[in-house]
């Protein structure tokens, strides 16, 4: 036995040589050190031989062990050694050149609309308030003076989160369809004066070139003492102007709202076309903006006002359409394609 390792030790010294590659000393590790190698083979040979000749051949089984192990880990070393010599040689990298720059990100138009409107209420005076998007009905609807049989709140309308309540004396649920929820809260938490406005998302069952399941709208709210109609087209035609231009023009049409009385729908002069007419405007030379209004005294005895102490106007407006018309867009349904080149352009 002990012949047998000497003999493997000299092939292995022969077969472990210059110019042998990494998967090469692998297959030879495996050969001669493995499980079922070579060496292993040998040892489990070695039960059969009487006690004192096993150690003696166990002395020369270790030895050539290790000086296989030592003869492949120098192999392995000079391997690598000329792999990296070959790569340094290779085609060669100039690392003065620059790199691959990744493209910026863009602010969605409907961000920036909804921030330049906030923006110029703020420099108005108005503060900013927020509320929740799964909203009662009562907010929602019953505090806003809609009639309990007005289509609005038919389920094909709104998006209903539970008709009967998460509890029986809270009432029914819905995705808000406005933000006019978030008026009431402020009178309820607020006495006034209040001057704010209210951005946020709204839903309602809706989708086509002009509509979405989900937008986004942004009211206002003014009570005080003494509030009128003249302050209300005031603020709003320098909202307008500060938005659009001052080279807008604006006109106020007489129209309904449950929660506002007089109520107003407010036009502009169409900024395609600059009111001379065209198809945007359908040759009209104007275009639908917002909706407008007093706020009808039910609304502020639901909040916990007093109309005869108190007045006030109300107004909104969706910012996607608004964000169409400043820019020119033809279909509501890109604004939410999220593509790149799209939204590159603004």
């Amino acid at each position: 036995m002990q012949n047998y390792f000497q003999t493997l030790l000299e092939q292995a010294k022969q077969e472990i040589g210059e110019g042998v590659s990494p998967a090469q000393l692998e297959a030879l590790r495996i050969k001669y050190l493995g499980k079922k190698g070579a060496i292993s083979q040998g040892l489990a040979q070695m039960g059969k031989m009487p006690q004192e000749a096993r150690k003696e051949v166990g002395v020369v089984a270790n030895q050539v062990k290790a000086e296989v192990e030592a003869l492949l880990a120098s192999a392995m070393e000079r391997a690598e050694d000329l792999a990296l010599e070959a790569s340094l040689k290779g085609p060669k990298v100039d690392i003065g050149l620059p790199g691959r720059l990744r493209s910026h990100g863009h602010r969605h138009p409907v961000s920036q609309t909804m921030d330049d409107i906030v923006d110029i209420f703020i420099g108005m005076g108005f503060g900013v308030e927020e509320g929740p998007e799964v909203e009662l009905d009562w907010y929602n609807f019953e505090a806003l003076n809609f009639l309990e049989n007005h289509p609005a709140r038919d389920m094909q309308d709104s998006f209903y989160v539970h008709p009967k309540g998460f509890a029986e004396d809270i009432g029914p649920m819905v995705l808000r369809t406005h933000t006019s929820p978030v008026q009431v809260r402020t009178m309820q938490a607020h006495p006034p004066p209040i001057r704010a406005i209210m951005p946020g998302r709204v839903y309602r069952r809706d989708f086509d070139i002009t509509h979405t399941p989900m937008f986004h709208q942004v009211e206002g709210l003014f009570v005080d003492k003494d509030v009128s109609m003249a302050d209300l087209k005031g603020t709003l035609n320098a909202f307008l102007r500060a938005f659009f231009g001052q080279e807008v023009k604006t006109r106020f049409r007489a129209s309904f709202f449950p929660f506002t009385e007089p109520s107003a729908e407010v036009d502009i002069s169409c900024v395609m076309c600059e009111g001379a007419g065209c198809r945007v405007c359908k040759m009209s030379g104007w275009l639908e903006i917002l909706g407008a209004g007093m706020v009808h005294p039910n609304v502020l005895l639901a909040a916990g006002y007093n109309p005869q102490e108190v007045t006030g106007f109300a107004f909104g407006m969706g910012v996607e359409r608004t964000a169409m018309l400043r820019y020119g867009m033809g279909d509501l349904r890109s604004l939410f394609e999220n593509d790149i080149r799209f939204l590159a352009q603004f």
